[in-house]
């Protein structure tokens, strides 16, 4: 991505009056008619997730109020598109609008709410109590809570497959699984998950756990579980930078799951901004003469940052400066405030449905082990976030031949001859998909590409057994077709019910080698088993 500041921002004269007369004419017509229908005891449902219930179409004034919402939400939409201004400034005004839009839903107000109002009559104001109850702890905690967090605790009922801790550094822990079949593969899984997240998203409950889908498919799996740095940590890690994490972090765990398996080759996964430093991770390694990896799968993510989606609004040189003024002085990147921007991506169904559901009517929120997850922040070390924050999403530099460098050795993504597989989900807001779909024209050897249903998360987290969803893939025997455009590509793919894990797990079993007896002990003689999984690091909580 190109650094684009500008200084168009709207006025009249940016925008086509008759587009503007348009929409005004539109806007009073849609208005008259909506009285018209109230009037008549005529209006239908409106079109929002938020005012589904019953109460709203119960509530003549409160349906009536939503309807208007709607109405002038979907005009501010039009206007902003109706400027003609510099596509960063259009999107800029556009994710604005949207925040402030959401932020006046009448679902967000208690006297505007009728489910809220209802709510309240039912429990003789108990709703209300209750409510205020959850927004002083909430305000205690610094967060608004989206999941009964009381449910869950990691090494109990989350993140529960068996293993132990074999290496740890001032960056991570690696956990070695335990194998859950008589017989594996000879290759090992060796697993680089996100940093700005923990582990266990992919090691969530025993059913939906895609560590423990892959040891019941005959794999020996590793695993990277990153450090939440700390404020007061003193040894250094708040120090460490984009170098450190893949020649210190990566390949230092790569070649300890070599030797503990006594495979010179292992099959490599990156998930999210693991996937990105894994990638450059191996290309360091190959300029440095090395071939760690026997095969390469990325989960949603990116290489190519030509097209970061809704996250553009906050990427340009001034927001790269000031948080390189910060982070020089403070060195740590809060989670906290990564995890408001991922919410306010999707204000209304990460934010406002819960002011309503938590404060207005007092509802706890169900336990959900994905938002459990996502509500364990962690924290970056700021030259990291720097680096990454600038060559990546503002410079968009991993795609040059070479331009980044680590320790004097090139990274040339467009040099790693290792077989890829490469999954993105359809509706990923933090990856779009074809951003993710640019990488099989960066990368020489990628020989499969799948897209699945729904989002960054639930996407990737699609166990077989539930026999949810879909993804679209050619058929194996044509795996290396890219007909060059994403859309000429998802043409062309045909569409698959249920998860596309099956797939991968075929795919990956002829890389994978030769079945062997299971390993009857973890770890080594020179890499002893520290304590059980999931280990001390994913438990340090990014505020503590």
């Amino acid at each position: 991505m190109q650094s684009n500041t500008t200084n168009e921002w709207p006025s009249f004269s940016f925008i086509n009056q008759t587009v503007l007369k348009e929409i005004q004419a539109d806007f009073l017509e849609s208005w008259h008619a909506l009285h018209r229908q109230a009037q008549q005891g005529a209006l239908g449902p409106v079109p929002h997730r938020r005012f589904k219930h019953q109460a709203w179409q119960e509530n003549q004034t409160a349906l009536i109020n939503a309807h208007l919402w709607h109405l002038y939400t979907e005009t501010l939409n039009r206007m902003v598109h109706a400027f003609d201004l510099h596509p960063q400034a259009q999107e800029r005004l556009a994710f604005a609008l949207m925040q402030w839009a959401e932020a006046i839903n009448p679902a967000n107000y208690l006297f505007s709410n009728p489910e809220a109002l209802n709510e309240a009559v039912q429990t003789q104001g108990q709703s209300l109590l209750q409510g205020a109850q959850h927004f002083l702890r909430d305000l205690q905690k610094g967060r608004m809570l989206q999941t009964d967090e009381t449910k869950f605790a990691l090494g109990e009922n989350i993140a529960v497959t068996p293993g132990a801790v074999i290496y740890e550094n001032e960056l991570l822990q690696l956990i070695q699984y335990t194998p859950q079949t008589e017989n594996v593969y000879s290759t090992p899984l060796f697993i680089v998950p996100p940093n700005i997240n923990k582990y266990y998203i992919l090691d969530l409950q025993p059913e939906n756990s895609f560590v423990r889908y892959a040891l019941q498919q005959g794999m020996q799996v590793f695993l990277i579980s990153w450090r939440n740095p700390l404020q007061n940590d003193t040894d250094g890690i708040l120090d460490a930078s984009w170098g450190d994490y893949l020649q210190h972090g990566i390949l230092t765990a790569l070649q300890v799951a070599q030797q503990v398996s006594n495979q010179k080759q292992l099959n490599t996964l990156g998930f999210c901004v693991g996937g990105t430093m894994l990638a450059s991770a191996l290309s360091l390694a190959q300029a440095k003469g090395e071939a760690p990896a026997a095969s390469l799968t990325l989960l949603t993510a990116m290489l190519d940052f030509h097209d970061v989606g809704v996250l553009s609004v906050f990427v340009d040189e001034t927001l790269a400066l000031l948080r390189e003024y910060q982070l020089a002085a403070t060195r740590l990147m809060l989670g906290s405030d990564l995890a408001t921007t991922f919410s306010f991506l999707r204000p209304s169904e990460l934010v406002w449905n819960y002011v309503a559901s938590n404060y207005l009517q007092g509802k706890t929120p169900p336990p959900f082990d994905i938002l459990f997850w996502n509500a364990d922040s962690t924290n970056l070390p700021g030259p990291f976030f720097t680096w990454y924050f600038r060559n990546t999403y503002l410079e968009n530099n991993l795609r040059l031949h070479g331009k980044v460098q680590v320790d004097g050795y090139p990274i040339d993504l467009s040099r790693l001859d290792v077989p890829v597989y490469i999954f993105a989900s359809e509706d990923d807001h933090i990856v779009p998909w074809r951003t993710a779909y640019a990488s099989t024209q960066l990368l020489p050897s990628v020989e499969r590409f799948v897209l699945g249903a729904s989002g960054h998360i639930a996407g990737v987290i699609n166990p077989p057994a539930q026999n949810r969803r879909y993804y679209w893939a050619y058929t194996p025997d044509t795996p290396t077709v890219f007909p060059g455009l994403a859309n000429r590509w998802q043409e062309n793919a045909k569409q698959h019910t249920g998860s596309w894990w099956p797939d991968w797990i075929q795919w990956l079993s002829t890389k994978a080698g030769e079945k062997m007896a299971a390993p009857k002990q973890l770890g080594h003689a020179a890499y002893p088993e520290i304590e059980p999984a999931p280990g001390r690091y994913v438990k340090v909580k990014a505020v503590p």
